[in-house]
């Protein structure tokens, strides 16, 4: 009778696996972040690999490249654009002003980009009118068609 009361062995919590350090490449982290997108329940967003930092949690992705990264790597919060440290400043950018750019879409109900520009260049004069940015970032951006995403590269 008094055995449905016995204290039972504690559950021991999971321990992490500690993996190696290994030379990872930007393509090759493309692809784990891929595969463990892919693995997610639907109702996890993918920015739970992003920490604070806009740096990627290596310990979730470890299981998939089998170790740690040795080189840092950055992903955007808005537009899941990844980033070797190396542009680290870039994917800060990129996050303020996909920011400022969907905020002035949601007041103006138009695109903030310099007017009659094929390419669709970002205005920063427009951005800074509504007080969307503190700063003109140090790189040019374009609204893509996609999604209204912005980028950095100039389209053809």
């Amino acid at each position: 009778m008094w055995e449905k009361f016995k204290r039972k062995a504690p559950i021991k919590p999971k321990q992490k696996k500690d993996y190696p350090f290994i030379n990872i490449s930007l393509p090759e982290i493309k692809r784990a972040i891929q595969k463990y997108s892919l693995e997610l329940p639907d109702d996890i967003p993918l920015s739970v690999i992003i920490n604070d930092d806009l740096s990627i949690d290596y310990h979730l992705l470890a299981p998939i490249l089998k170790g740690i990264p040795k080189e840092k790597y950055f992903m955007s919060r808005e537009t899941y654009e990844i980033y070797e440290e190396q542009d680290y400043k870039l994917a800060l950018e990129i996050d303020m002003v996909q920011k400022a750019v969907d905020n002035y879409m949601k007041q103006t109900d138009d695109l903030p980009v310099i007017h009659g520009d094929p390419y669709k260049k970002v205005s920063f004069h427009k951005l800074e009118k509504l007080d969307l940015i503190d700063y003109r970032p140090a790189y040019d951006f374009y609204v893509t068609n996609e999604e209204y995403l912005i980028t950095n590269e100039k389209p053809n």
